[in-house]
């Protein structure tokens, strides 16, 4: 798979992460309840696992996607440890 479509499929990992906590009305009401807590509470509860799932492999993607475009551009697949300028003064 090209680098493109690496990025592609993170930024559709990572959409879902995003768009469902924030629409709301798909979450805005009480039943059903789950262990006497309301809809409202459990499921965001629920969204976080589904974040962390997405973001997980969302992550292991993207670092592959990036030691392609680093190794496409002609530089070390890792980047350097040190900061610049921090090499040993004789």
């Amino acid at each position: 798979m090209s680098s493109r479509g690496r990025w592609i499929v993170v930024y559709l990992l990572l959409a879902p992460a995003v768009a469902l906590p924030l629409w709301v009305s798909l979450y805005d009401r009480t039943d059903p309840t789950l262990f006497g807590f309301p809809f409202f509470f459990w499921f965001q509860f629920a969204l976080i696992l589904v974040a962390v799932s997405l973001t997980v492999p969302a992550y292991l993607v993207a670092q592959g996607a990036e030691r392609s475009d680093r190794l496409r551009h002609g530089l070390p697949a890792e980047p350097p440890t040190e900061p610049a300028g921090a090499e040993e003064q004789p």
